[in-house]
């Protein structure tokens, strides 16, 4: 699956996005009986269980010291964002309809366009940025009954 229309990352973006949708759906019933700091810390428990398995069996190397300084520091910096977006979905969840604060997580997507331009010299074209405050405009219209 290569190309210009369907390039080789489309198909993970999409897997992510369907993940990303049942994550919602799960959540939101798993957030019911326990507090939203618990239910991320249970979530975050299973991920990291998970990935230790996928790079154990995958035979990539688990040594700290062949990664880099400056991979490390934006790592962890990504890791604390992380960490930090899932404790606030979470408690959105918590406290508010799937339907609705799904919607408004998304607003990442825009922010990443603005940010990838802002700070690492991207381009968006015209049409880009249509889609772009399309993007924006849905979130608005899904989040507000």
């Amino acid at each position: 699956m290569t190309g210009d229309l369907f390039p080789s990352w489309m198909l993970w973006a999409l897997l992510s996005a369907c993940f990303a949708a049942l994550t919602a759906v799960f959540a939101k019933v798993g957030v019911e009986g326990v507090g939203s700091d618990m239910a991320t810390l249970i979530r975050t428990a299973v991920i990291f269980a998970m990935l230790i398995g996928i790079v154990v069996s995958s035979g990539q190397s688990l040594s700290p010291s062949t990664v880099s300084g400056r991979t490390w520091l934006f790592l962890v910096l990504s890791g604390l964002a992380t960490g930090a977006s899932w404790l606030c979905y979470f408690r959105a969840l918590k406290l508010g309809p799937a339907s609705q604060v799904a919607p408004v997580d998304k607003l990442s997507v825009v922010l990443v366009a603005v940010f990838g331009v802002l700070f690492l010299g991207e381009k968006l074209s015209a049409p880009n940025w249509l889609g772009v405050m399309l993007i924006a405009a849905g979130v608005i219209l899904l989040a507000f009954k």
